[in-house]
């Protein structure tokens, strides 16, 4: 019998949960494109921990998780520090954010990207864990009631990011939480994981650290009610003898403005096919 990878196992246990556990949401926000309320189906309070030091990385191959798409939206928030869709579609060629923008402006609304550029977050952290590493106010959060009065578009979802550094022996460690108010758990729940290490990565590059341990809390975890065939036939998948990993090829000490998306590589990632279809409630 296959032994199955951490997130693996995760993953079966979270869609079982969901699907024996779960309860329905009432008075669902979200729409599918025929205008039909996307209602769903969730639990509270999901919680994982994978220690990426060790080669635990919150990865599927259950099904193929487009991971370069993934990690060029961190460019987009991070880097480039922009709500700008012509930027996501024509620097780094991703477009699936195009439903979500607000009007006609072109944009995702005051949201993502724009806070990361109002608070200037990423240099505040930089700055942070140069003078003191050990300091316990290393916060992203996303959530700016302002900016949200100030502009329509969807409320972040991954809305709060925590690092930590750990020493051990010799060796620094940069710890990362994400928390998250809301993850559909078939389509995004790996995607925004990763997300999230890749940027842990680039920090810890940017210092020389190894990274360590990253923690993933979501408040409510669901799948939407025209998912259900595709979450039973991802409980009948067996996964590949693999072990996914996710390596940043610079060197260390690059300056975090410097990395680029494709210095990621994902290696020994073999997910099982054929991939599976989703309808996005929007």
């Amino acid at each position: 019998m296959v032994r199955m990878t951490k997130a693996d196992t995760i993953f079966k246990e979270n869609i079982r949960r969901i699907l024996e556990e779960g309860v329905w949401s009432e008075q669902a926000r979200p729409k599918y494109k025929n205008g039909k309320t996307a209602n769903s189906k969730y639990i509270t309070g999901a919680f994982a921990e994978y220690d990426l030091s060790k080669g635990e990385f919150p990865i599927t191959s259950l099904r193929p998780i487009a991971i370069k798409s993934a990690i060029k939206e961190v460019f987009w928030i991070y880097q480039d520090q922009s709500n700008d869709l012509s930027v996501l579609n024509d620097k780094y060629k991703v477009k699936y954010w195009n439903d979500w923008e607000v009007g006609e402006t072109g944009t995702i609304g005051q949201r993502y990207g724009a806070i990361v550029k109002k608070h200037e977050i990423i240099t505040k952290i930089l700055k942070q864990l140069e003078e003191n590493p050990w300091n316990r106010r290393n916060i992203i959060s996303l959530w700016d009631y302002e900016a949200f009065d100030q502009s329509l578009g969807l409320l972040p979802c991954a809305f709060q990011t925590m690092f930590d550094v750990r020493r051990v022996g010799d060796t620094i460690y940069l710890d990362a939480t994400l928390t998250q108010r809301s993850n559909d758990m078939l389509v995004a729940h790996h995607i925004n994981a990763m997300q999230y290490v890749a940027l842990q990565m680039m920090i810890a590059k940017h210092f020389g650290w190894q990274v360590g341990k990253f923690f993933y809390f979501v408040n409510n975890l669901h799948i939407y009610d025209n998912q259900f065939e595709q979450a039973e036939e991802l409980l009948r998948r067996e996964a590949p003898a693999s072990n996914p990993r996710l390596v940043l090829n610079v060197p260390d000490k690059t300056n975090f403005f410097d990395i680029k998306p494709e210095d990621f590589e994902l290696l020994d990632y073999e997910p099982v096919k054929p991939q599976l279809t989703f309808e996005l409630a929007i």
